[in-house]
């Protein structure tokens, strides 16, 4: 057994190490599994929650989640499609708008989303017995909200692929579960630290899940929790816009085909 060998191939995987998928893959998702069911444990194990509605609230959470994560992954991962086929010069050299290609995939995930969702439901249907649609015609402004936040995070991380290429592949994958612990999805903000709260009351998600619960629990839509999370929503998606535009721009006068 030659250590010089064993040395050369521990640094091998050692320089590896240092790239942010491995320490994503070692850090970041331990760490939200860690934060997400360990903060949810807390709050039950208080005795803050109890009853039907607790199981309800968190299947609707996992739906809901399933409807940012699916619109956000047709905006951002479908342009890392472009990238593995090498396909964004001959995308972007045709008399294709770069606005058109961004309605395109926000229509194709309103489409996926609604096989998603009834696909979702139907499975908690048949294993648990709830009804997510138990929230009656309050899901649809909720599902609105919901797109407009996939949407938002989706412009998000495209503009970091759009600038930085495939070295940034990695962030489209963690991009939306960045926000996801600051969201609320499965336990109210008040079970968050200081700073944590402080967080999620700039994201319009967390209205959306907050206002969730709400309802499951006493059956009223509260319409300031709408109204907040509809203004920070369109505030996020036009800047997303505009910052995917700014960087797409600045991306091709450097040359669109070092991205690949």
């Amino acid at each position: 057994m030659i250590w010089n060998r064993i040395a050369g191939v521990f640094l091998r995987y050692f320089y590896i190490f240092a790239k942010i998928e491995t320490l994503s893959d070692m850090l970041f998702w331990p760490a939200l599994e860690i934060v997400l069911w360990g903060v949810t444990s807390v709050w039950i194990q208080h005795g803050n929650a109890t009853g039907p509605s607790l199981a309800i609230g968190i299947l609707v959470g996992l739906v809901f989640w399933q409807v940012i994560w699916r619109i956000y992954y047709e905006v951002a991962v479908n342009l890392l499609q472009e990238f593995w086929n090498r396909n964004l010069i001959n995308l972007f050299s045709s008399p294709l708008k770069l606005s058109e290609w961004m309605v395109a995939l926000m229509l194709t995930g309103l489409f996926k989303i609604a096989i998603t969702v009834a696909f979702g439901a139907s499975v908690i249907w048949m294993l648990y017995g709830i009804n997510v649609f138990i929230l009656g015609w309050t899901f649809l402004p909720f599902c609105f909200l919901l797109i407009l936040s996939g949407w938002f995070i989706g412009f998000l991380g495209t503009s970091l692929l759009i600038y930085f290429g495939q070295r940034m592949e990695s962030m489209a994958w963690l991009t939306p579960y960045l926000f996801m612990p600051f969201c609320a999805v499965f336990y109210p903000v008040s079970a968050l630290p200081g700073w944590g709260q402080v967080i999620a009351k700039t994201l319009p998600m967390t209205y959306i899940f907050e206002g969730m619960r709400a309802f499951i629990n006493t059956g009223i839509f509260r319409l300031d929790l709408f109204t907040i999370s509809l203004i920070l929503n369109l505030i996020y998606l036009v800047l997303s816009i505009w910052l995917v535009r700014i960087l797409f721009e600045k991306s091709r006068v450097k040359g669109l085909g070092r991205l690949e």
